[in-house]
């Protein structure tokens, strides 16, 4: 097999006219000459934090997506999936993940349950950690949530990075607004990477502590912005990724739309490639080939140097997606779950606040939210001050119950079994009978993704650890996006990933206020302020 086009030499910072020659999967020559069509060959992009589980896909349907923009790997936390079924879950993402032709690098959960504030299916004991990071299809130690933990030196967590030490393993940090010294005490205990800068200053300093950043854009947070006047100066230690992103958002594109903004924005066009191509490859030892003679025959054809549509994506020699069309077949896609809630009554979700109530402000864009204090008169769905409802999913418990500004829904109410992190139902809605209707929904699917306006029902089922569907991708992209029009037209929702903005409001560790299936939770003081 050969390719010809030109060919982008990101490190010596050349293109060139080029005939790729590949035998059995491998390029075996990268012969310069004199004229090749107009398209360009680089290596593939790649996602440097994903969560597979966010896309609503199995890690084999989320290939078939990506591929088609490009991706050919990711490093991915399956953190979600373990926080409901422990290590079958983890085990049963590398095995899904191994049906197609994709490098998926997964990771080692480190905080499962990611606090004792709330109730999660399943816990990974520091052994449970370090026997996963002996396995070689586990690549790393994923996000250090508990930063509380390294800066206290708690011994659990500290076992969990001796582990990633001692199989030579890197460890990914997770600590928004982390400044100082106790910033330093969480570099030193050698976590090397953070993906949750929502500012310039918080980067650079993390940066100047030697931690690689990386620029994050999902559907939900978007730091983007913020963080790309990096570039310039800091290109050798940041990477691109989307952290959580719904399948609306990637059928539209992937880290080529990173790639293509920050162009769009007059950064050097190497610079930005060794970002979305080469810093991840480096860091983890990913296993992709990198457009290099001996490597494995993995890279990208692109239309332009603009947009960055992809024309065509190659893995090991085969061509794998042409023209926005995945050229790898769906595999049959198994189903696990853990899944015990039972239906509840509106009565179930009385509440009577009293005085001032504290109220959770969902902020645009971020998975950081505000706090306010509201009088308990105001607290109505004309003031956009909407009940918020967490619901165990494990076993039975009274609902905890909260209040949240921002979402504008005018009637009806949305939930889902996607509540990071540990997946219980989250809700809201502007009556206890909508709420107590949607939430039902998601009980009868045990697992999915709902929204009610009185006898108008949307559902998306979620079988697959109440975090996944077992369809076929763009299907499944379909029916959410269906899903979401219908929380934005009918119910009024005024942000733009409302499903997904809903799914962090039960995040702890994420200040400011959230909603564990426990109570109403203060991240800042890691304490309850409210128990249920």
């Amino acid at each position: 097999m050969q390719v010809e086009g030109q060919v982008i030499d990101i490190l010596k910072r050349r293109i060139f006219p080029a005939r790729i020659l590949v035998q059995n999967g491998i390029i075996t020559a990268i012969q310069e000459i004199e004229n090749a069509p107009e398209r360009y060959i680089l290596p593939g992009f790649v996602d440097a934090h994903v969560h597979i589980e966010s896309s609503l896909l199995a890690p084999s349907e989320f290939a078939r997506m990506a591929l088609t923009h490009g991706t050919l790997a990711t490093i991915s936390d399956p953190h979600e999936i373990a926080n409901v079924l422990g290590i079958e879950g983890v085990n049963y993402m590398i095995e899904n993940g191994k049906q197609v032709p994709f490098y998926f690098h997964f990771g080692a959960p480190s905080c499962v349950p990611a606090t004792v504030f709330e109730t999660a299916g399943a816990t990974l004991s520091p052994l449970e950690v370090e026997q996963l990071l002996a396995q070689t299809d586990i690549n790393y130690l994923t996000e250090m949530m508990n930063f509380p933990g390294v800066l206290n030196d708690d011994p659990e967590v500290m076992e969990k990075i001796a582990a990633a030490k001692k199989f030579n393993k890197p460890i990914d940090g997770h600590a928004p607004g982390l400044r100082g010294e106790a910033l330093k005490k969480y570099v030193s205990a050698g976590i090397s990477t953070d993906h949750e800068c929502f500012t310039l200053e918080e980067a650079e300093e993390k940066l100047s502590l030697g931690m690689k950043i990386l620029i994050r854009e999902g559907s939900a947070a978007r730091n983007f912005e913020a963080l790309i006047p990096l570039m310039d100066e800091h290109y050798k230690n940041l990477m691109f990724c989307s952290d959580d992103k719904h399948p609306d958002s990637l059928i539209l594109g992937h880290i080529n739309q990173l790639v293509a903004r920050a162009i769009a924005k007059g950064n050097d066009l190497f610079k930005v490639l060794q970002v979305a191509c080469l810093n991840a490859a480096e860091h983890y030892s990913m296993r992709q080939g990198l457009l290099r003679l001996g490597d494995s025959a993995d890279f990208i054809v692109l239309k332009d140097l603009v947009n960055f549509e992809v024309e065509e994506s190659f893995i090991a020699g085969n061509l794998v997606a042409k023209n926005g069309q995945a050229l790898v077949d769906s595999v049959s896609v198994k189903t696990l779950n853990q899944f015990r809630a039972e239906p509840i009554l509106a009565l179930d979700l009385a509440y009577e606040p009293k005085g001032e109530e504290p109220v959770i402000v969902c902020l645009e864009g971020q998975l950081i939210t505000d706090k306010i204090l509201v009088q308990t008169e105001n607290l109505t769905v004309a003031n956009d001050c909407l009940k918020l409802v967490v619901v165990n999913r494990y076993s039975h418990a009274k609902p905890a119950i909260a209040y949240i500004k921002n979402f504008g829904l005018k009637l009806g109410a949305m939930a889902g079994s996607v509540a990071h992190d540990s997946h219980n139902i989250i809700a809201v809605g502007t009556s206890d009978e909508d709420l107590a209707q949607v939430i039902n929904l998601v009980i009868a699917s045990k697992g999915a993704l709902a929204a009610c306006a009185g006898e108008t029902e949307k559902v998306l089922p979620l079988p697959l650890a109440g975090l996944m569907s077992d369809k076929e991708a763009w299907q499944v992209a379909g029916k959410y996006t269906e899903l979401d029009l219908f929380c934005k037209t009918t119910l009024g929702s005024s942000l733009q990933a409302p499903f997904m903005s809903l799914s962090f409001m039960a995040l702890l560790v994420i200040p400011h206020l959230k909603l564990s299936d426990k109570g109403l939770f203060d991240g800042d003081s890691f304490s309850f302020i409210r128990k249920n």
